[in-house]
């Protein structure tokens, strides 16, 4: 059986609709950076969900062809993520799209190098036409964080979002945002495929004991 991040890493994919601490490991990302709306049509954010995909594809397919990764495993290709900030305030407002700034992102099994990166970027240039100039080889290290599963559209994430605050409160925690520090969204749900009322969504933020 492939591996799978989300039945393996059930902590970090599979939260509770209730909020709860977890210390987040590093872990490696293919990744395109970007600011705007990401509901923009053919925008610069779902441009870079099409380059992440066929990247990402054409390392989970490489053991097929000639060129060989070392310790290469079978895997399912993991969710789609993106952190979000805005220039000049703490967090997210999420009522102002416009002035996202972004990094989009798909999580890359610890085999996978800066190398195997970049030859899978060439690939999927030549075969897909897209710009694989675009992705870079990303590390991140989240640390201590508060997190929980939204359920329900993105536009109702502020309610989410108030619980994870009001469980800081209560517990002595406060949210530690930075530019390396950022709010996170993981999607387990095709909003082409669902309603939004149906929606999955991993909500998790920085924070420190306060």
């Amino acid at each position: 059986m492939p591996f799978d991040f989300k039945k393996e890493e059930k902590m970090f994919y599979l939260p509770k609709n209730v909020p709860e601490i977890v210390e987040v490991p590093r872990m490696n990302y293919i990744a395109v950076r970007g600011k705007g709306d990401p509901n923009e049509q053919d925008g610069m954010y779902q441009q870079a969900v099409g380059i992440l995909y066929a990247i990402s594809y054409t390392i989970k397919m490489s053991h097929k062809g000639s060129y060989k990764i070392q310790g290469f495993f079978e895997y399912v290709v993991p969710p789609l993520e993106s952190f979000w900030w805005q220039d000049g305030i703490e967090g997210v407002d999420l009522s102002d799209k416009s002035r996202f700034c972004w990094i989009c992102a798909i999580r890359l099994p610890d085999f996978v190098s800066l190398e195997d990166v970049q030859w899978a970027a060439a690939q999927a240039e030549k075969k897909k036409k897209i710009d694989g100039s675009a992705a870079e080889f990303l590390t991140m290290q989240e640390g201590l964080c508060v997190q929980m599963m939204h359920l329900g559209s993105y536009d109702t994430e502020s309610e989410s979002v108030a619980r994870m605050d009001q469980y800081l409160l209560e517990n002595g925690y406060q949210t530690d945002f930075s530019h390396e520090r950022l709010h996170h969204e993981i999607y387990l749900s095709d909003p082409r495929k669902s309603a939004p009322e149906k929606w999955k969504t991993v909500i998790r933020h920085p924070i420190k004991q306060g």
